[in-house]
C-alpha cells in the first residue's frame, strides 16, 4: 500500500516557527501598531533591543530596511520585502539579515490577525528554506524566545496608543454612494439652496432651525441641527469648490457649546448622471480632531446614511 502523502502543513512543519498571542486591543489598532513605523520603533525586537528604521513602505513589493540594536551594542541590519498586505487581516514579507560575521537569517514571515470581539489573536509564522536553516536560526538568534518577547512588547505597547488612535483623524474617513431617482440638476440644487437643505440635512428626526447657505467658492454655510430631544448641534462650513451640477467640496466644523471646533471635515460630493437618475458619491475625511470629538464621530456614518435617505425622499417627491 503506497504511503499517504503529507499535507502542505506537515511538509513545512520541520522548517517553520509558529507563535500565537491574544492581545487586548481591536484588530484595526493592532494593524496600526505593526504597519506604522512611528509605532513599530516602540516595540519591535526582543527585550532590551531597539530598532532604527531607514525605510518602511508597507505595500506589495515595498521595502523595509532596519537595524536592530542589541543591549550589548551589537547591530543586526535587515531588509524585508512585503509580499502581501491585506488590511487588517494579513501581512507577509520576506526577511534577510543578521549579525555581521554570523550566518544570515532568511525566512518568510506571515502575520495574521483574527478579531475576537475587542481582542485580537495574532499568529506569527516564520518559514525557513530548510529544517537545518530553521535550527541554525534558533541556535544563532534565539528566534523563538525573541519572537515571544517581541509579541509581549507589542501587547504592552498597545494600550499606550489606544487613546492616541481614538483621536487620530486617520481613523475617521467615510465613503458612501447612492442613486437618486431624480435629475442631477435637482440634486445639486438640493445641496446648495438653503430652502432644500433645511428639509433633509441631519439624521432622522432632526430639524434645522438655522440653515444659511452661500453656495459659491469661499461662501459660508451655517446650520444648527436640532435633535428630537431638543439638543442643538451647530456647524459651520466654507465651500472650497462648486462645479454645477457635478461636484461640491466644503470644509465643515462641528462646534462645541462655546463655539469652538470639535473637529473639522473635508467633504467631497460628486454627482454623475445615470439615464436621468443621479449617482451620488460622498467622501468625508476628518482633518482635525479634539479629545471630545470621538463620541460624535462614532455616529458619522449613521448620520450621513440617514441624511442621504432624507435627501432621496426629498428630491424624489420634488
Amino acid at each position: 500500500m503506497p504511503e499517504a502523502k503529507k499535507s502542505p502543513a506537515e511538509n513545512t512543519a520541520d522548517r517553520e516557527i509558529v507563535l500565537t498571542r491574544i492581545v487586548d486591543a481591536p484588530r484595526d489598532l493592532v494593524w496600526q501598531a505593526i504597519t506604522n513605523p512611528r509605532n513599530v520603533v516602540n516595540w519591535w525586537g526582543p527585550i532590551g533591543f531597539t530598532i532604527t528604521i531607514e525605510e518602511m513602505d508597507v505595500r506589495p513589493n515595498g521595502v523595509w530596511k532596519h537595524t536592530l540594536h542589541g543591549p550589548d551594542g551589537t547591530d543586526y541590519p535587515g531588509k524585508s520585502i512585503f509580499k502581501e498586505v491585506v488590511k487588517p487581516e494579513r501581512l507577509v514579507f520576506t526577511h534577510s539579515g543578521g549579525k555581521k560575521g554570523e550566518p544570515a537569517a532568511h525566512f518568510e514571515s506571515t502575520w495574521t490577525f483574527e478579531a475576537q470581539g475587542e481582542k485580537t489573536k495574532i499568529t506569527l509564522r516564520m518559514l525557513f528554506d530548510s529544517a537545518p536553516a530553521r535550527d541554525l536560526n534558533v541556535k544563532t538568534y534565539k528566534s523563538i524566545e525573541g519572537g515571544e518577547q517581541t509579541l509581549g512588547r507589542l501587547a504592552e505597547y498597545l494600550p499606550k496608543i489606544s487613546q492616541s488612535a481614538a483621536t487620530s483623524p486617520e481613523r475617521y474617513e467615510l465613503n458612501l454612494t447612492r442613486v437618486f431617482d431624480a435629475p442631477r440638476a435637482l440634486v445639486f440644487k438640493a445641496w446648495t439652496d438653503p430652502k432644500h437643505v433645511a428639509q433633509w440635512w441631519g439624521p432622522g428626526g432632526f430639524t434645522n432651525p438655522v440653515c444659511e447657505v452661500d453656495a459659491r467658492p469661499g461662501g459660508e454655510m451655517r446650520i444648527h441641527m436640532r435633535a428630537p430631544d431638543g439638543a442643538t448641534y451647530p456647524m459651520t462650513a466654507i465651500f472650497k469648490e462648486l462645479v454645477e451640477p457635478e461636484r461640491i467640496v466644503f470644509q465643515s466644523a462641528a462646534l462645541d457649546p462655546n463655539g469652538k471646533p470639535l473637529f473639522e471635515v473635508l467633504t467631497t460630493v460628486t454627482l454623475a448622471d445615470q439615464s436621468g437618475k443621479t449617482k451620488l458619491t460622498l467622501h468625508a475625511k476628518v482633518l482635525t480632531i479634539t479629545p471630545a470629538a470621538p463620541r460624535y464621530l462614532a455616529g458619522m456614518k449613521m448620520g450621513w446614511t440617514q441624511s442621504l435617505e432624507r435627501l432621496a425622499a426629498h428630491v424624489e417627491k420634488a
